[in-house]
């Protein structure tokens, strides 16, 4: 408990009992995790300062230990009573800022020795135990669980489209290079064709054999499709989906696809 020893060197002329020592230990792990003293009783007094040390008058009252803390961030301010119950001390504290409340319970002798008050390195015993019980009965319920790091806004990470194909990909900068696209053949391309409103993507909701990723010959539709279209009816670089098969010798309908009429009437 490092920062202990000048403190109670400091408080050693208040200290005559086993619970004025605990009082003090227990104000040093406040000040251990970011709290400072403010004064002594429920409301502030005048020219109060936060400090590390306890305040003049803190032992006067034997049976009820009253100190008000506040953080060094000033996000909380604590309002301590050490209340002596026979032999144990039950620390009730309060943060003012969140009205939240903690209780812990410590019995004196299991921390102090009283018959070592005047010898700093034998007055206090169990020193990780009570540092653990301050931590975990104070300290952790009133402030909450520890921060998790910021993590960057969604919006300012690097999300290439293909992650998500129904995400727009992020303009990108003059001379920089464009993100990758999904190939064809994915499965998960379907619809991003309809995503782009400058076209040149492949996957739209139309179901276009001559887009299903297998290759082909390139057909250019402003030139006319014979029988169709005549020439010039699709203007060039248009977009343009088929309304039906394309190029020669393509095969029709599989006759036996569908059944006859009438298939299943037994009178025929």
């Amino acid at each position: 408990m490092a920062g202990l020893e000048p403190l109670y060197a400091l408080a050693r002329a208040a200290i005559s009992r086993p619970q004025d020592a605990l009082v003090c230990g227990i104000h040093w792990e406040l000040v251990r995790h970011g709290y400072r003293c403010l004064g002594t009783g429920d409301q502030p007094g005048p020219d109060e300062r936060k400090s590390e040390l306890l305040p003049t008058g803190w032992e006067a009252n034997k049976e009820v230990y009253t100190l008000r803390y506040k953080s060094t961030d000033d996000a909380h301010e604590l309002l301590l009573k050490a209340i002596m119950v026979e032999d144990s001390m039950i620390l009730n504290v309060m943060d003012r800022s969140s009205q939240k409340v903690a209780d812990v319970t410590l019995a004196v002798a299991d921390y102090i020795n009283p018959e070592h008050l005047d010898d700093f390195h034998k007055v206090y015993k169990n020193t990780e135990e009570l540092r653990t019980r301050i931590a975990s009965g104070i300290i952790a319920p009133l402030r909450g669980p520890a921060e998790k790091a910021e993590k960057e806004p969604e919006s300012k990470r690097d999300v290439h489209w293909h992650e998500n194909p129904l995400r727009l990909p992020p303009r990108q900068p003059m001379g920089t290079r464009a993100p990758p696209r999904p190939s064809p053949l994915s499965p998960f391309a379907v619809g991003g064709e309809d995503l782009d409103p400058f076209g040149g993507r492949s996957g739209g909701m139309i179901v276009d054999p001559l887009h299903s990723g297998f290759p082909h010959p390139n057909i250019d539709p402003s030139s006319g499709i014979p029988g169709r279209l005549p020439p010039g009816a699709v203007p060039p670089g248009a977009r343009f989906d088929p309304f039906g098969p394309l190029g020669a010798g393509r095969p029709g309908p599989d006759p036996d696809h569908l059944p006859p009429p009438g298939y299943d009437d037994m009178f025929m």
